[in-house]
């Protein structure tokens, strides 16, 4: 590897790297936060339904811990799934095609694509800048780039951003449901990504802002792996597999 993991600060260079990965929400696109609380919305109307009617107290969808440690990053149903599971719920599967009113896994899954739709067109995609501009200057550099998003909704955040045509490749939930490729923390998406672009793991970068992700990079065994803690949560980033951590990727410009 052609970097030390324990700096603080860094170029990536061709002469070190052939390609970068990129998480989008929270990485690329300001939607993490959006995304969070699209969740904690469809958790807590969920919660309170089945609190009243099981005469239980409500105990509502806490974004700093639950959505941080069970969702963010992950395929939809798989967050859906491991959420219920940290509180003792169990629920039918149901199909990809349940009604957002429906109580299974895929339904609360589908309720919440829809909240987020919704937001995506009435508010429109904010970008990072930095991350934007990061990405123009790999590209003057030859440095491949690609979007690996657990999101099935990926390349209609792209065009809401206008950035679609900034990566060479992507893989995202409609990609890896075709191809059957395990979600996030599993390294399969970003192995896809690297085995498309034609390079060497250890000659790739991922960046991440989930912890989910940053596991997924290090389980793949990738030259570097980039943590992006917007919410201050540098050490756990590190902690489960980040290099290198910083809070915002335009640091990495100089």
């Amino acid at each position: 590897m052609g970097v030390e993991p324990n700096m603080t600060h860094m170029t990536i260079s061709p002469d070190n790297f052939d390609a970068v990965l990129f998480d989008l929400d929270g990485v690329l696109t300001a939607t993490a936060k959006v995304h969070a609380t699209c969740w904690k919305k469809m958790f807590d109307e969920y919660l309170r339904k089945r609190a009243t009617d099981t005469g239980t107290p409500f105990q509502g969808f806490d974004i700093a811990t639950d959505y941080l440690h069970y969702v963010d990053g992950k395929p939809r149903y798989d967050g859906v799934r491991d959420f219920l599971r940290s509180r003792g719920i169990q629920l039918p599967e149901g199909s990809n095609d349940d009604r957002p009113e429906c109580e299974s896994v895929r339904g609360l899954g589908n309720r919440k694509n829809d909240m987020i739709n919704d937001v995506i067109a009435s508010e429109g995609v904010e970008v990072f800048e930095g991350s934007v501009k990061l990405v123009h200057k790999l590209r003057r550099q030859g440095i491949k780039t690609a979007v690996v998003s657990s999101s099935n909704n990926c390349l209609t955040v792209l065009k809401a951003a206008k950035i679609e045509d900034l990566f060479d490749t992507r893989i995202d939930g409609v990609v890896a449901h075709d191809l059957k490729l395990p979600g996030k923390p599993a390294p399969d998406t970003y192995l896809e990504a690297a085995k498309r672009l034609g390079v060497d793991p250890q000659r790739a970068v991922v960046v991440e802002d989930a912890i989910s992700g940053v596991e997924s990079g290090r389980n793949g065994k990738f030259g570097l792996v980039i943590g992006v803690a917007r919410s201050g949560n540098d050490e756990e980033l590190k902690q489960h597999g980040a290099d290198l951590v910083v809070s915002d990727l335009g640091e990495l410009l100089d």
